[in-house]
């Protein structure tokens, strides 16, 4: 992955915008850090990771994750983005954008989801034939 990758992933969440943080890119939820870019250009800082997690995750990927001894007492990982794959990257992301975007686009990204889902569902019975009247 790349930050550009996380960035067009993240930008079709509700409430996030491109900003920057210590001089770096990085998106932000209401004037919030989601997460940003470090300055080697391949390490993400993700936030809201509590410190008992962030242990699993460096024991479990080492080549993922890490931390510096800057991040040591914060709730937060780094992220070799250059190691990672979409499916690590994006449920951190997205359990973090809940906890800073407001109920209301939660609930309503949520919602847009559910929907998106059921007409996925509905045309693949369509298509194989299970619309309702066959036996």
């Amino acid at each position: 992955m790349t930050f550009d990758d996380v960035r067009k992933m993240a930008l079709t969440w509700p409430e996030v915008e491109d900003g920057t943080s210590y001089g770096t890119p990085a998106l932000k939820v209401r004037k919030k850090m989601l997460a940003r870019l470090r300055d080697d250009n391949d390490s993400l800082v993700i936030s809201g990771v509590p410190l008992d997690e962030r242990e699993i995750l460096i024991e479990s990927q080492p080549r993922v994750f890490y931390f510096t001894d800057h991040y040591r007492d914060y709730p937060m990982v780094l992220i070799r983005l250059s190691k990672a794959k979409r499916a690590i990257v994006e449920p951190l992301l997205r359990r973090h954008w809940r906890t800073l975007a407001s109920k209301k686009a939660v609930r309503e990204y949520e919602e847009s989801l559910a929907t998106q889902l059921l007409r996925a569902k509905r045309l693949v019975r369509r298509s194989l034939g299970e619309g309702g009247s066959n036996p």
